[in-house]
């Protein structure tokens, strides 16, 4: 290339396609990739990765460049509304906003001054967390809760109770080095752009994935070995990988006793108020027992541990190592790959042949990078020598009754195998790792009106004095997060709000208010029972859920059932920000986080909710949303993202910090912050020295720099834990100790399941029916060109997904006289659903499965009557159950019984054919939504063709 670098002798990878370009972040799904939005006469023209950003260096899949469709679709709310008749009527009228806005501060202005926790603010898959829980805190209600409760908060809960991180947003492979890589439960709509790239480049260098999970779609299709196991199941896989590792001793005793609580005794004193807990010396300091100085700290640098048998401590109790009693549990017989072979649907000698693969490359094929740390006990060390197996997980090991102890599982047998933050394996993104639990416990205690809560709503409990429980064990929350029903409710239990709310359990509520939470479809375990709730009735002929409020950009399945709608803006309409205090895009080689700015203004009447929230903060009178004359503290939300501090120094975004911008993570609030991140291409990242890359748990500097950036309060070592002795602490209340213990319908749950060491248990749902008349596990994976039901509005994606089947073993099928599309009948104890099917090779035998979310009610996202997605695509949830089934006592959550975690993967189906005349049409199939009004009709055929708008303009022809 001549040295002036002349444009006819460069190939022009992306030229201008319209008269400017702006980067903002992408908001198709979660994996929050940068964009560069081309522009043309002020509207959008071509979407494309931004080959600048940290996320994704460029590559962007479908449903980015699909973000063009989403943001011209015709199912986008136009005003604020108001219903006019019953719930689900569709009546509405459509008022100012100055109207709803009263309306709102009306409404929630009352139950702050009587009774703050009457109102319920539930929200979905929104990125602004660190700003509604705020808002929430400040409102008084202990009553808030976000997606991932219906999501993968078993994911969440387990890596932060067991590692300080956990899999996808808090840590990722080594993509650079793993030399083998074994996948649990991950679909393809979950961070998919930086999983493609670091597959790809595993695969390129020879690496060997493998993949579990029931259904072979996706990343199993391409892996070296897929594993076809029973949903439900993976714990038990994962704890008989243990016993080998145990039986045929290939574990890091290095790694379990300088990084991990494998060392530290644990008491035996069965019966006792300290069974079960860490033996401490008089500093509170668990100790362990050296070879040669009996029992010491075991933070001591040079400890010799003895990891097996039982001693004597000073004041005469007995105690043992924690790695004797994890190693006494696995190596039991019920963990030997014999015993879980058929139940898991995976041969023994297959089991054996994995076990030996990962330990071989571990422990025969280290992996060693000549960068030389420091670790917390001072010493220097040359290098860092890591065990190059990876593991990566996600929702399909979550979504179960018993998903809490598999994740927890899984993170042990990387333990064993030394494989966290080493090179070549899993490793923690920044700010993580985080305190085993960190913080302290979730607010909500003592709320009265008008009355801000002090500390963060959703947080972490340490024990019982932190659930939030009445004195008889009553739920404080309306949802039974951080209760005796489920401690760890870390995320909170959206899936159970509006069920609680109608029945009055604990208490009822006066508003529930909702962003972005379809919770009358797909985002509800069942929707017709939640259309029930909502629509439900007192005797007066009053709703017994007396207000709604929500809030969505389009036209959703929720919206006819709410009495007021605030309308939300696109994404590419609004500011936002992916907040270091929330779920910052912080990579393994440094913390980051990002933007969005308006690269449009929007064509109707609509307000960013973000801004919605700060005027309804100023409007009643929040303490953080206002000054002290009582006027309005942030003008809108770039104001509130460049001025807010949620304690000194600290605020929403980290980068560019300080009046000069020249501070990062901790500093003052500087005026041209959102102008220096949108000059950097709306993202702001630290790159972290190679001394602090690995070991970072351990790793001195990246530590110390951690806490001087303000991304946690101590630069200790976090010691990663086997046994959990805060499970422990609520074992002990079941046992009868302490003055805070569970209800007596309670008691043996909480015995039984909060156990310190992880163990495998049938689903609950699946051990109190009688699963032989439904002989199928049926579960639901996202594809790949949809997140959630995101995509149900845009034209281009829903040319893959139309409608969606269920997908059977062409084997299964056969046997059963079962062919290829033909329609049938999905029963469980719940209802049942019909579908079409389509037979497949790659899907466990006692599996059927369907893609989520692509069914829809018809009307709704102003699909036309006769839409596919209405006509055939349905949903499973209609066979899913919110509830266990019939039992003495209250009722309970069909839900993990340690975190709430929604349990809709255990669900348990027979398939019978149609009847002839029964065929055509899916079914439940509810009656026709009537979209609100001034709706615009959809085009017959939904285009853009930029170039031709002007004449289609003149000639009247409607524009998406």
């Amino acid at each position: 290339m001549p040295d002036d670098g002349a444009a006819t002798d460069r190939i022009i990878y992306s030229a201008p396609i319209g008269d400017e370009v702006k980067t903002t972040t992408c908001y198709m799904c979660a994996c929050r990739c940068g964009i560069r939005v081309h522009l043309k006469d002020g509207r959008v023209r071509y979407i494309e990765g931004n080959p600048d950003h940290p996320v994704n260096k460029g590559v962007l899949c479908g449903k980015g460049s699909a973000g063009i469709m989403t943001q011209y679709s015709p199912a986008r709310l136009q005003a604020p509304l108001k219903r006019v008749g019953p719930r689900g009527s569709g009546e509405f009228a459509e008022i100012s906003w100055d109207e709803a806005m009263d309306i709102a501060t009306g409404w929630l202005k009352h139950v702050r001054e009587t009774d703050p926790k009457k109102l319920a603010f539930f929200t979905g898959r929104d990125q602004s967390q660190s700003l509604t829980g705020f808002w929430a805190a400040q409102f008084g209600t202990p009553n808030f809760a976000a997606h991932g409760g219906f999501c993968s908060v078993n994911m969440a809960a387990g890596g932060l109770y067991t590692i300080g991180g956990s899999f996808w947003e808090f840590g990722e492979p080594d993509w650079e080095h793993a030399k083998y890589l074994m996948i649990f439960g991950v679909a393809e709509d979950h961070d998919s752009n930086p999983i493609k790239t670091g597959l790809a480049a595993l695969k390129k260098r020879g690496s060997k994935v493998v993949s579990v999970n029931p259904v072979r779609t996706g990343y199993s299709a391409v892996a070296d070995e897929w594993v076809g196991i029973r949903p439900g199941t993976d714990g038990l896989f994962v704890m008989a990988l243990i016993h080998e590792l145990l039986r045929t001793d290939r574990v890091d005793g290095e790694f379990l006793v300088r990084y991990t609580n494998a060392p530290w005794l644990v008491v035996r004193n069965p019966g006792g108020a300290d069974d079960g807990l860490f033996a401490r010396d008089a500093d509170g300091k668990p100790l362990a027992w050296d070879r040669a100085r009996g029992a010491i700290a075991a933070e001591t640098a040079d400890l010799s541990p003895v990891l097996v048998g039982e001693f004597s401590l000073p004041d005469g109790r007995k105690a043992q190592p924690v790695f004797h009693l994890m190693a006494e549990r696995y190596l039991g017989a019920e963990y030997a790959p014999e015993a879980v072979a058929e139940r898991c649907g995976i041969g023994a000698d297959r089991i054996r042949r994995l076990a030996a693969e990962v330990a071989d490359i571990a422990f025969n094929q280290p992996l060693t990078l000549d960068i030389p740390w420091t670790d917390v006990w001072g010493r220097k060390h040359d290098t860092m020598v890591g065990r190059p197996v990876a593991f990566h997980a996600m929702r399909g090991i979550s979504a179960h009754s018993n998903g809490f102890h598999t994740c927890r599982a899984l993170h042990i047998l990387q333990m064993l195998l030394g494989a966290v933050d080493t090179p070549g394996s899993w490793r923690y993104k920044s700010p993580f790792p985080r305190p085993i639990p960190p913080g302290p416990g979730p607010a909500g205690k003592g709320a009265k009106p008008n009355t801000p809560l002090a500390g963060n709503i959703l947080s972490f409990t340490h024990g019982p004095d932190d659930l939030l429980v009445e004195d008889d064990g009553t739920p404080l929350r309306i949802d039974h997060s951080f209760s005796w029903e489920a401690p760890l409710g870390l995320h909170g239990m959206m899936h159970t709000v509006i069920g609680n709310a109608e029945k009055g359990d604990p208490y009822k509520i006066d508003t529930l208010f909702m962003f972005m939470a379809n919770m009358a479809w797909n985002s509800a375990m069942n929707p017709m029972e939640s259309i029930r709730c909502l629509t439900a009735q007192d005797k007066n002929g009053d709703y017994v859920i007396p207000h709604v409020i929500y809030s969505d950009a389009y036209f959703s399945e929720t919206v006819p059932y709410a009495d007021l709608i605030l309308p939300d803006t696109t994404y590419l309409e609004r500011w936002d920000a992916i907040s270091i205090l929330d779920r910052p895009i912080g990579s393994s080689h440094g913390p980051g986080d990002a933007i969005r700015q308006p690269v449009i203004k929007p064509d109707r009447d609509v307000r960013p909710f973000q801004e919605v929230l700060i005027e309804l903060g100023a409007r009643l009178g929040l303490p953080a949303f206002v000054k002290e004359d009582g006027s309005p503290k942030f003008k809108d939300y770039p104001d509130y993202l460049t001025n807010h501090q949620r304690m000194p120094g600290v605020g929403p975004l980290a980068g560019w910090r300080g009046e000069d911008g020249s501070k990062k993570g901790v500093g003052e609030p500087n005026k041209d912050q959102l102008q220096r991140y949108i000059e950097n291409g709306c993202f702001w990242r630290h790159h972290l020295a190679p001394e602090e890359s690995y070991f970072k748990h351990a790793n001195a500097t990246y530590l110390a720099n951690s806490k001087a950036m303000g991304m946690q309060g101590q630069s200790n070592q976090i010691v990663l834990q086997i046994w959990s002795e805060p499970l422990q602490k609520f074992r002990l209340a079941a046992q009868g100790h302490g003055a805070k213990q569970p209800p007596e319908h309670l008691r043996e749950r909480v015995r039984t399941y909060c156990d310190p060491l992880p163990f495998w248990y049938a689903p609950l749902e699946q051990q109190q029916h009688d699963t032989d008349p439904f002989p199928l596990s049926a579960v639901t994976q996202r594809p790949m060109a949809m997140y959630h039901s995101w995509g149900s509005m845009n034209a281009w994606l829903r040319q893959i997904h139309g409608s969606n089947k269920l997908y059977m073993s062409r084997e299964r099928a056969t046997a059963e006289g079962l062919a290829q599309d033909d329609w049938v009948w999905v029963e469980s104890r719940a209802g049942r659903v019909k579908a079409q099917l389509s037979l497949m090779e790659g899907v466990n035998r006692d599996t059927v499965w369907t893609w989520n979310a692509i069914g829809k009610r018809a009307g709704a996202w102003m699909l036309s009557p006769d839409a596919a997605e209405a006509q055939r695509g349905f949903l499973l949830n209609h066979v899913i159950s919110e509830w266990l089934p019939a039992q003495t006592g209250p009722r309970l959550a069909n839900a993990d019984p340690i975190t709430g975690q929604a349990a809709w993967y255990d669900l348990r189906v027979k398939v019978t054919k149609c009847a002839p005349g029964e065929e055509g049409v899916t079914d439940p199939f509810p009656t026709m939504l009537d979209p609100p009004p001034d709706m615009p009709d959809p085009p017959d055929i939904l285009r853009y063709d930029s170039s031709a708008r002007s004449s289609r303009d003149a000639a009247g022809e409607k524009q998406p």
